[in-house]
């Protein structure tokens, strides 16, 4: 397995087999059966898969957030070897933003929403460095999870836009047993923590359960899901949202393909986590 932070490296690998397909998996590390379940189908759709692994400081607005962020990349290169991954990029602050770097990726509309409205600028970290990651690996697919919904929405609109040769696949979010969505930042919770934590799920869960039962008034949903939030003392709540599944447009009464998600706190650790939900 090549292990390499320099770019040349990457590009060399890379086209050493050019009838070869190649799967990229974009990670900041801490890798999870979610991450994992990423490069599994990387492998199996393609000849070779390549990993990323770059705690992006352009994405964090918040630099508490971004210097907590854990960190174990002796284990990820462990989990990456045995699944058989090929290359590992592993950057440098340096290769990706060196000196006098200015440029950025920026798509209005769907970034100012969600998660670019709690954490502005957000969105512009990210797809400036998965464009850069893009040029850098040529992937044929690149593989997103859906747990990071508005992510997923944003870098296939940014593929659209600016003619990136490459398919954005979606994959399935993975979850604990308790039903809380895998996440490297679930490292930072206490043990406590993550059992209550369940209640993201267990709400989303109750937003469907009332969907089914006829109710359309998005405000009424919403106002359940924070209450039962609520109920857990650890939680506080940054946002809940029912919007379009595409365009993220908010609606008073629900219908068609919609996503529910929702953001909340505890302590200093911010979860997320989202379901699709489809009203006939």
């Amino acid at each position: 397995m090549l292990v390499t932070k320099e770019i040349s490296k990457i590009r060399a690998e890379r086209w050493r087999e050019p009838g070869k397909t190649w799967g990229f998996v974009p990670t900041m590390g801490m890798l999870h059966e979610g991450h994992l379940s990423l490069v599994k189908r990387a492998l199996q759709e393609n000849d070779g898969c390549i990993v990323s692994i770059f705690v992006n400081p352009a994405q964090f607005n918040n630099s508490t957030d971004f210097s907590n962020y854990p960190k174990d990349l002796e284990k990820d290169l462990s989990l990456l070897e045995n699944l058989g991954v090929e290359m590992v990029f592993t950057p440098d602050k340096e290769v990706i933003y060196p000196a006098n770097f200015s440029s950025k990726i920026s798509l209005e509309g769907l970034a100012g929403k969600l998660e670019g409205a709690a954490r502005p600028g957000h969105f512009d970290g990210v797809t400036t460095v998965v464009g850069k990651f893009f040029n850098i690996t040529q992937p044929h697919k690149a593989y997103f999870g859906q747990k990071d919904a508005q992510q997923l929405l944003i870098i296939k609109k940014m593929v659209r836009d600016l003619n990136f040769n490459v398919e954005v696949i979606r994959c399935p979010t993975f979850r604990e047993e308790n039903g809380l969505a895998m996440s490297s930042r679930n490292t930072l919770l206490t043990p406590e923590q993550k059992e209550k934590a369940a209640i993201l799920y267990q709400s989303l869960q109750l937003a469907k359960e009332m969907i089914a039962a006829g109710e359309r008034e998005t405000a009424k949903v919403i106002d359940a899901m924070t209450e039962l939030i609520n109920r857990e003392g650890m939680a506080q709540v940054d946002y809940i949202s029912i919007n379009d599944r595409e365009t993220l447009e908010e609606f008073p009464t629900l219908q068609g393909k919609i996503l529910i998600s929702l953001a909340v706190f505890f302590d200093q650790v911010r979860l997320i986590d989202n379901v699709i939900h489809q009203i006939e």
